[in-house]
């Protein structure tokens, strides 16, 4: 049975907790002391009149981290809280993130193979100096652009290899040529192959995914003619170091991927250790196709992303 009190508690809860006054206010409206009100407060709370709830991002990213690593057996996956869109503040939180992960893998004598992007160039803006010695970094793909946009290969690179003290390994060349023949005579000349073989025997790779989008930064690039736009588009979900896959991770229009100048996705999955960092809804399937084919160790998503990810994959 309530008394007097519990009623009292409960008015001192509504003033304070629903009409956001302060405990001062609520004793003035009441006609009590201050320390009255603490001490009703305090009985509401026990009672059970008042039910606090703390929603924390980085509990429900840790619950949703912990199932992508035992779905896809991970060795970690780390959670970026906050909205899953394409924000150069969004970019930026993986980014950061992504480098905070990395600078943990990274030991010495490592080779490190590396892709561009928005996000690698994320990544690489905020690694810190490391104390490691003898490691080498490798680009993983062409990414000289025919169009104004800048891809920042050189420096993604550039700030890699001032972080870990490290020295280059370049591929000065397109991700995607308009020949296959003409790929092919590229990647035989002995520079070009040795940065290559290098890129498939990485200890260490990082690497992002990109959507199958109109606007995604690959079809910005001047590589692609409209019928290659077209077949890609009706067919992949996104891309893994360029590489086009569709929903059941099958590389999309063999004759592109011929043209394409980088890691294979059988060489990437041989790699011991491998740090994928992405995000944004649209690049959810992609990431999936990822994780399921086995081209991930470690993974470094947002909270949005992550939850999506994990819908796809239980469809």
């Amino acid at each position: 049975m309530m008394e007097a009190r519990d009623f009292q508690a409960i008015d001192a809860a509504k003033l304070y907790y629903l009409s956001d006054k302060s405990q001062s206010e609520v004793a003035k409206e009441l006609g009590v002391s201050r320390p009255t009100v603490s001490k009703l407060l305090a009985t509401a709370r026990e009672k059970g009149f008042v039910r606090i709830t703390i929603v924390d991002p980085r509990e429900s990213g840790s619950t949703v981290g912990a199932q992508l690593k035992e779905a896809f057996g991970l060795s970690a996956v780390q959670v970026a809280p906050g909205p899953s869109g394409i924000s150069g503040e969004e970019v930026d939180s993986l980014g950061r993130l992504g480098a905070q992960v990395l600078q943990g893998l990274v030991k010495d004598g490592d080779s490190v193979g590396v892709s561009w992007g928005n996000t690698m160039y994320a990544i690489a803006r905020h690694l810190e100096v490391q104390n490691v010695h003898g490691v080498e970094i490798v680009q993983l793909k062409g990414g000289m652009s025919h169009s104004e946009r800048a891809t920042n290969d050189f420096e993604t690179i550039d700030l890699f290899c001032r972080a870990f003290h490290a020295h280059a390994r370049l591929l000065p060349l397109p991700a995607v040529f308009r020949s296959a023949e003409v790929k092919r005579l590229v990647e035989d000349e002995p520079h070009i192959a040795g940065v290559m073989e290098r890129g498939r025997l990485a200890d260490v790779v990082v690497f992002t995914v990109g959507a199958a989008r109109p606007e995604s930064m690959l079809f910005q690039l001047g590589y692609f003619s409209d019928a290659d736009r077209k077949r890609i588009l009706s067919t992949a979900v996104g891309d893994i170091c360029s590489r086009w896959v569709d929903r059941s991770g099958r590389v999309c229009v063999p004759d592109v991927d011929a043209r394409t100048v980088g890691i294979g996705l059988q060489d990437l999955k041989l790699r011991p250790v491998r740090l994928l960092v992405a995000g944004g809804l649209d690049k959810a399937e992609a990431i999936l196709v990822a994780l399921r084919e086995g081209y991930v160790t470690h993974l470094v998503i947002d909270q949005g992303t992550a939850e999506k990810v994990l819908l796809l994959a239980r469809m």
